[in-house]
C-alpha cells in the first residue's frame, strides 16, 4: 500500500512490472524510462542478482503537488523472472500499489505465464495484499514475434475475468505506454479510495493522469 508521510503531506505509489523471465518486464521499463521527459523521471537502477536483475527507477522524483499541497511520487520497479529468485519477487512486490503483469504471447509459453501469474497471486498473499483487489493490468507482450496466440484466443481466456488486457512490443515501444496509463487510471481510483484525492486533496483522475503521462510520448 502507498507510503502517506502525514508530518511531510507526502505519498509514495509503488507499483511492479510482473511476469515470467524473459517476457519483457525489463524492456517496459528501459522503453518507459527512454520516453519520459528527464524531469520525470530518476536515474535508472539496477539490482544484479545470479542469471537475474531487478530494475528500478523513480518517476517524478521531485513529485507533482496536489492542489491541497499533498506531494505525490512513483516508484516503479520489475521483480527477477527466474523462479530461484522468489524472495526477490516476494520483497520487490509487498506495499505494491499497482501491478503490471507481463505475459509473453508466443504460443509456446502458456504455461510459463501460468505459473507465474499464479505465483503473483501466491505473493500478494504473502505479502498482505488483496489479490482480487490489486489494481492489475495484463499486458501480452511480444506481438512482434512469430507464432503467437491469436488476440481472439487470448480474449476467450480472459474475458471473463476483471483485468484489463493490452497488447504490446515493448522492444518498438508500442502499447507501453497504454498500459501504463490504464495501471495509473486504476491505481487512481483505488488510490482516491484510500486517501480522498478528489475530496480532500483537489485531484482528480484527470490531473493525476496527466501529471504523470503529459511527459510521455511514444
Amino acid at each position: 500500500m502507498a507510503e502517506l508521510d502525514e508530518k511531510k503531506l507526502k505519498l509514495t505509489v509503488k507499483l511492479v512490472y510482473y511476469g515470467p523471465a524473459l517476457s519483457g518486464k525489463t524492456t517496459n521499463l528501459i522503453r518507459l524510462h527512454d520516453v519520459l521527459s528527464p524531469e520525470l523521471k530518476g536515474e535508472m537502477m539496477t539490482l544484479e542478482t545470479q542469471n537475474d536483475r531487478t530494475l528500478f527507477f523513480d518517476l517524478l522524483p521531485v513529485g507533482f503537488r496536489a492542489p491541497s499541497g499533498l506531494l505525490i511520487k512513483f516508484k516503479l520497479y520489475t521483480v527477477p523472472g527466474q523462479v530461484a529468485h522468489d524472495s526477490t519477487r516476494k520483497a520487490v512486490l509487498s506495499r505494491a500499489d499497482g501491478v503490471v503483469f507481463v505475459a509473453d504471447s508466443q504460443s509456446t509459453q502458456g504455461v510459463n505465464n501460468a505459473e507465474s501469474f499464479n505465483n503473483l497471486a501466491e505473493n500478494a498473499q504473502r505479502v498482505g495484499l488483496d489479490f482480487d483487489r490489486l489494481p492489475l493490468v495484463v499486458q501480452f507482450n511480444k506481438r512482434d514475434m512469430p507464432n503467437i496466440v491469436s488476440e481472439e484466443e487470448v480474449e476467450k481466456r480472459w474475458s471473463r475475468t476483471p483485468w484489463k488486457v493490452v497488447y504490446s512490443s515493448a522492444l518498438s515501444g508500442m502499447g507501453v505506454g497504454e498500459t501504463f496509463n490504464e495501471l495509473l487510471r486504476i491505481v487512481y481510483a483505488d488510490l482516491n479510495d484510500k486517501y480522498a484525492l478528489l475530496s480532500d486533496h483537489g485531484t482528480n483522475e484527470a490531473l493525476f493522469l496527466e501529471s504523470v503521462m503529459g511527459g510521455l510520448s511514444e
